[in-house]
């Protein structure tokens, strides 16, 4: 029989052979199977592994950049004064006169701690998705300390935006995002491969079917990383599905019809519903500078009584986000903001005519795939658990930018010499018994329709496959 040695980009068997196509009828089926997920492996890490690594770097570029964002913008984010803090309604007044009327008031998130800024956020034309700008007001001063285009949730600064957009689209657009699917889409399939390969490897040799030739360096390193991070990647794949394009509309359709959608506030206030008085809350109010007439839905003047209002209410973390409503007959809401452990992101919607809360989604009441996404997609972030998150999704990081290296290396060595040919992937599945392959092809129309990308990827090389294959056969008759 023979054989030609083959090592692809990306693979985890430590001596893996392929049969050429005049021998694949003689092959059983385990190696027939063997052979498509080698194949198939071997594509993952030659095409997709660019746009991997990619990911790769730029995801670790941003969870170990958090420190030197808030030492660059250390002048926006603290401030050295002494003193009580002024009202929120100062503060957002403050920013307001710098901003101008052009820029509509969007959110408040107050100092969260003393020597902090509080941050008075705007919309306006030309920013993007989740962008806002962010004027830095010295709670007690009142000085203007900054005015920058903040990101997300997160907030994040410009620094930590740029390598975002870089690790989401790379600065493309919409068109970009499609690179980063692509890799989150395969990356799962890539290392479960690997790992069935490496284990079909040991049974092969085990039971004496083919030689083990003594091992490379460069295989046996790629072979070991990839069965200690196997989890983590299994882990970045799913958590960056979630907010892909493509597939991230499909998980929404899942998470829908399965009931796991993560709970969220009714903003609508009730029609004609009679304001309540002040009653027991109207010294606290006086208190913090505020009239006793109430200003109109929406005013900067009620900021002070809707977080007096959400604390009172169980609102006690110390990052958190105050919005205005955007129409008469919507009400304010307060979220927490604070995604690390243990996470904070309880939210309120309150009617600050009647100073009552008429919605709230507490993060205890969440149901356990909700909070499952919530903690995967912060510790993928790297803000779950603070600097231990961050080292470990660096290292993470790390680990698949070598694999991915080391793959391309093994590669490089190993490629099959002139006029050799490899089994294309359509035949090898051929080969397989009909028990294997109609749910093989009925697993593959599942994913391909459940993640896009994968599908239109999977198409094409097959197109490839079948192309060089073609060429081959020709230029040996």
């Amino acid at each position: 029989m023979t054989t030609q040695s083959f090592q692809p980009a990306g693979d985890g068997a430590a001596t893996a052979t392929v049969a050429t196509a005049a021998s694949l009828p003689s092959r059983p089926a385990a190696s027939a199977l063997h052979a498509v997920l080698l194949r198939l492996h071997f594509y993952i890490g030659l095409f997709v592994g660019p746009f991997i690594l990619v990911a790769a770097l730029t995801g670790t570029l941003y969870v170990l950049t958090p420190q030197i964002e808030s030492h660059l913008y250390a002048a926006q984010l603290y401030n050295h004064s002494q003193g009580e803090a002024r009202p929120l309604a100062d503060q957002v007044a403050a920013a307001q006169a710098v901003i101008g009327p052009q820029a509509r008031l969007f959110a408040v998130r107050p100092a969260k701690a003393p020597g902090w800024n509080t941050r008075v956020m705007f919309s306006q034309p030309g920013l993007g998705d989740s962008e806002s700008r962010a004027i830095f007001v010295d709670p007690v001063s009142l000085h203007i300390k900054g005015d920058l285009i903040v990101y997300g949730t997160s907030g994040v600064l410009p620094l930590r935006t740029t390598l975002d957009y870089l690790h989401r689209n790379l600065m493309l657009g919409e068109l970009g995002r499609n690179y980063s699917e692509l890799a989150a889409s395969w990356l799962w399939l890539g290392a479960l491969g690997g790992v069935w390969l490496w284990w079909r490897g040991r049974q092969r040799r085990a039971a004496g079917e083919v030689r083990a030739p003594r091992p490379l360096t460069t295989r046996r390193l790629h072979t070991l990383v990839g069965l200690w991070i196997v989890l983590g990647l299994v882990f970045f794949s799913a958590t960056g599905l979630t907010w892909s394009r493509w597939a991230g509309e499909r998980v929404s359709q899942m998470r829908t019809q399965l009931g796991w959608i993560t709970p969220s506030v009714s903003t609508q206030l009730q029609a004609g519903a009679p304001a309540m008085s002040m009653g027991e809350h109207a010294d606290h109010m006086g208190a913090h500078g505020m009239s006793m007439a109430m200003p109109a839905a929406g005013d900067p003047a009620r900021f002070d009584m809707v977080q007096q209002i959400a604390r009172t209410g169980g609102i006690d973390a110390a990052e958190i986000e105050i919005r205005p409503p955007r129409a008469a007959n919507q009400a304010w809401v307060v979220r927490e903001v604070d995604r690390s452990w243990p996470t904070q992101v309880d939210t309120v919607a309150i009617d600050a005519d009647r100073m009552i809360i008429i919605s709230r989604a507490d993060f205890a009441d969440f149901p356990l795939i909700a909070k499952l996404i919530r903690w995967g997609v912060d510790a993928h972030m790297g803000v779950l658990f603070g600097v231990a998150n961050q080292i470990l999704m660096a290292l993470f990081g790390l680990a698949l930018t070598g694999l991915i290296v080391l793959g391309y290396v093994m590669w490089w060595r190993r490629r099959p010499a002139a006029g050799a040919s490899l089994a294309p992937l359509i035949q090898a599945v051929m080969r397989l018994t009909p028990a294997q392959r109609i749910p093989l092809v009925v697993l593959a129309l599942l994913l391909g329709w459940s993640l896009p990308l994968m599908g239109v990827s999977l198409l094409l090389f097959l197109l490839v496959d079948v192309i060089r294959y073609a060429r081959h056969q020709r230029a040996a008759a």
